[in-house]
């Protein structure tokens, strides 16, 4: 028996007659002491280090990226589904006749909620030598407040506001800052269905007063949206009694292709039920792809972190030569070498990966505040509304996310000292010492 297998036994028998502190298999201190610096060894020690600099900043990337595009699309999940609806019931024709009995048979539905009509058209909005374009929204008031978040987005105004007959509208905060109108103040809504008279086809125009403004904070709906008296929009768009459709709410808004499929196998057979799966799609498929992709490339961060922990154990072999040559002769085995280095080299990507999750979470939970800061201090904008939807940068940590980018360098970590530890295992103690002298 070895010197070191006798000294390992030593030691077991020791811990079997005192009932003290387990010890740790030699491996582990050699392994954790070669990760140290000595004075013959500090490029080596550097290239550590900036093996664990990568995949920490490699780890915090990913974590605060990813954090980004949860956040994104929950927030973008929340402020649309704010607006749209859950589910949408219309004609095929573009009018929906009978709806009550529509909504009735909708409710029946176990994950239905609230059920309200809506009239859905486009204008042009008129407020002195302004025009823009909008989507004109048609609501009942006290229905619309069941599906829809507007009476929390109110800025000025109330969305009760809206009465049959008194014409009044309620217009998003950057369409109306686009048409330089206030509270109280009329604008001309101009359809573009026309009216024959003797003179010809003219554009029907009526004036709405202005009772509300909302911000729901998406750029598409504030600037775009405007909403009236469903009664109103009934006469101004000649629908008599019947509608555009039916919105509605559900328990649980992941379930509306479920829902969709169910009402659809139940409802007469001129309507159409479509979800916000499916009209809103290409949004939440866009920045799930992006997901990935980002995943992956920055991912390529932390495997090029790894790639610098085989150079560096590579080296460290080398300069071993003598040690392990020692270590062998004095009877440990070629996989306990294994282990040595094997415990250098994770060492490096533990201790790299548990920064990057510390810095990682530290900045996505003050991304807000550090974006802001960023905004006031160089006076520019680095979130646009126009372009990203929303103004703000939220982040939202998600364990898993979390469990995976550790996972991912931790493996990397180990991989890139298996090659390292293998060729340390094979040295030859007499070709060794033979380099030595």
């Amino acid at each position: 028996m070895g010197p070191i297998a006798a000294r390992r036994g030593l030691w077991q028998n020791r811990g079997s007659r005192s009932p003290g502190p387990p010890v740790l298999p030699y491996e582990y201190f050699v392994g954790l002491r070669y990760t140290r610096a000595k004075r013959r060894n500090h490029f080596i020690s550097f290239i550590s280090m900036t093996s664990m600099a990568g995949i920490a900043l490699g780890v915090a990337a990913l974590i605060v990226v990813l954090s980004v595009m949860n956040g994104f699309q929950k927030e973008l999940r929340a402020r649309i589904l704010g607006v749209a609806s859950h589910v949408q019931i219309s004609g095929f024709d573009g009018s929906l006749s009978g709806w009550p009995e529509v909504a009735e048979g909708a409710r029946r539905h176990p994950q239905v909620v609230a059920a309200a009509p809506y009239v859905m058209a486009q204008a042009l909005l008129s407020f002195d030598n302004t025009v823009q374009g909008a989507l004109i929204r048609g609501v009942s008031p006290a229905l619309e407040n069941t599906v829809a978040d507007f009476g929390q987005s109110m800025k000025q105004g109330s969305l009760e506001n809206l009465r049959p007959g008194e014409f009044g509208i309620v217009l998003g905060s950057e369409l109306a800052r686009n048409l330089g109108v206030r509270l109280d103040e009329k604008v001309t809504v101009i359809a573009p269905q026309g009216q024959v008279t003797a003179a010809g086809v003219l554009p029907r125009l009526k004036q709405f007063r202005v009772v509300g403004i909302f911000e729901v904070g998406m750029y598409e709906y504030d600037s775009g949206l405007a909403l009236i008296e469903l009664a109103d929009a009934q006469k101004l768009y000649r629908l008599d009694d019947r509608v555009s459709g039916v919105r509605l709410k559900l328990k649980d808004l992941f379930a509306a292709p479920t829902v969709t499929r169910d009402l659809q196998m139940t409802m007469r057979a001129d309507v159409y039920v479509t979800d916000w799966t499916r009209s809103h799609a290409n949004f939440f498929r866009a920045v799930q792809i992006e997901k990935r992709v980002m995943f992956i490339i920055l991912t390529l961060i932390v495997a090029v972190a790894a790639f610098n922990i085989v150079s560096t154990l590579v080296m460290v072999v080398k300069e071993k030569q003598g040690d392990i040559a020692i270590l062998r002769t004095l009877g440990s085995s070629p996989a306990e070498l294994l282990r040595v280095f094997l415990v250098q080299g994770s060492t490096i990507g533990v201790i790299g990966t548990a920064v990057g999750l510390a810095a990682g979470i530290a900045l996505a939970l003050n991304l807000t505040g550090i974006v802001h800061g960023l905004e006031a201090l160089l006076g520019v904008t680095l979130v646009d509304a126009r372009v990203y939807f929303i103004g703000d940068l939220p982040a939202d940590i998600r364990l898993a996310d979390v469990a995976t980018v550790s996972l991912t360098a931790l493996a990397l970590g180990v991989l890139s000292t298996i090659y390292p530890a293998w060729r340390a295992a094979r040295t030859a103690p007499a070709d060794a010492l033979r380099h030595e002298i």
